[in-house]
């Protein structure tokens, strides 16, 4: 069984967290895995930057796992919230995962039907949509909604329409703004379309899949849409609207008016039901004794599937090495893979070193108009990087060699 260390500091103001948010004054010491594993210096770095982001108002506070080969740092920090009532993040507390639903609830679900032969990746999407086609839709396959390489636009209007069904015939009616695999485009579109993929290929809603096929076998517990008002305490509010925050209604808009459910948002998780999903993709798809996915489809998951003529690189799901990579910070290497969220959350994942960190935040609470949270995840990918022991992040062999953008 994995020896989790278990390193939370939880703080209730900012004069506690300031010295360094880092360990009460009467705590053990560190235990020898952990001192051998992490450097404390760093650790206690990215305590700091934290502390710094929560009083440039970027957040107002989170939860850190960060992991390598079955030894864990994790610690809260600051608020869970601050609006209409002030709460403090705990080590359990449920945050709106925004689009760490893409990799951990839909890419899954979609990988498994491939896997069991119901669907193949190369698949265009008419085969399982026929409605679909017509002016170009019909030469776009499901790997090209993964990568995000199907040439349609960003998002649909969120006006004129409500409910699963009227969304996702917005989302056919959608023409491509480009040929398949010519550009390079990050759409919340691709992934409500695979939302309706697996919904007719499995005859079962996304959020009952995930649930029964993957959430369930990995005992990811704290881990789906709408979670149920009994949890309601443990749950990071997002935006104040009124007076009144959204609290365990998914922020997305658009997820939003598909009663929570969607491919591209809407899921709830923790830190530590993340460090699960993070443990198996990197034991090649098996947690606890239970095989979830194949080897060779973590793998497909997790190499590159774009173009090489494209200046961005996606695996099935997974950024590698795009505009959006900023938790790979400046030491992990090319070839790392992870994700980002709106509301705030990231997730990065190095197989070369067996490390991974967990980074769950509500930085929309309580407004959206705080500045950006992108300078923090690189600064903790980075940090978190440098604070590994016994690894040469300099030299990784198998690293992919840099893009030459122009």
């Amino acid at each position: 069984m994995p020896r989790f260390l278990h390193i939370f500091c939880l703080t209730a103001s900012i004069a506690v967290i300031c010295t360094s948010c880092l360990r009460w004054p009467d705590a053990p010491q560190p235990p020898q895995e952990l001192v051998r594993t992490f450097d404390q210096g760093k650790l206690d770095a990215i305590g700091v930057a934290i502390h710094e982001a929560r009083g440039e108002k970027r957040l107002p506070g989170g939860v850190l796992w960060l992991e390598r080969q079955d030894v864990s740092f994790h610690r809260a920090y600051g608020m869970a919230s601050t609006r209409p009532v002030s709460t403090v993040a705990q080590g359990d507390t449920i945050y709106d995962a925004a689009s760490l639903t893409k990799v951990v609830a839909t890419t899954p679900a979609v990988l498994l039907l491939h896997e069991r032969g119901k669907l193949n990746v190369q698949d265009p999407v008419r085969v399982h949509l026929p409605e679909f086609t017509g002016q170009g839709r019909e030469a776009i396959t499901i790997r090209q909604l993964l990568t995000h390489t199907s040439g349609l636009r960003p998002d649909i209007s969120v006006n004129g329409w409500s409910g699963h069904q009227e969304c996702i015939a917005k989302c056919m009616a959608e023409l491509p703004r480009a040929a398949p695999d010519e550009r390079f485009i990050y759409s919340d579109i691709n992934f409500q379309l695979l939302d309706e993929v697996v919904r007719r290929v499995s005859k079962k809603r996304l959020d009952v899949f995930c649930a029964e096929e993957i959430f369930g076998p990995l005992k990811m517990h704290d881990t789906g849409y709408n979670p149920p008002a009994a949890k309601r305490t443990r749950i990071a509010p997002t935006t104040v609207t009124d007076g009144k925050a959204l609290l365990g209604v998914v922020h997305d808009p658009r997820a939003r008016k598909t009663s929570g459910i969607a491919g591209h948002a809407g899921l709830f998780t923790t830190a530590p039901d993340l460090a699960r999903y993070a443990r198996m993709l990197l034991q090649a798809g098996e947690l606890d004794g239970v095989r979830l996915i194949k080897p060779e489809t973590v793998q497909l998951m997790t190499s590159v599937q774009t173009p090489s003529s494209l200046p961005a690189r996606r695996g099935l799901g997974w950024d590698i090495d795009t505009g959006y990579s900023s938790p790979r910070g400046h030491k992990f290497p090319l070839g790392s893979f992870g994700h980002t969220g709106f509301t705030g959350p990231s997730l990065w994942i190095d197989p070369h070193s067996k490390t991974f960190v967990v980074f769950l935040c509500n930085r929309v609470h309580p407004t959206e108009r705080g500045p950006s949270v992108v300078p923090l995840r690189r600064t903790i990918g980075t940090l978190a990087a440098e604070a590994v022991k016994g690894f040469n992040f300099e030299h990784v062999p198998g690293a992919l060699p840099p893009l030459k953008r122009d």
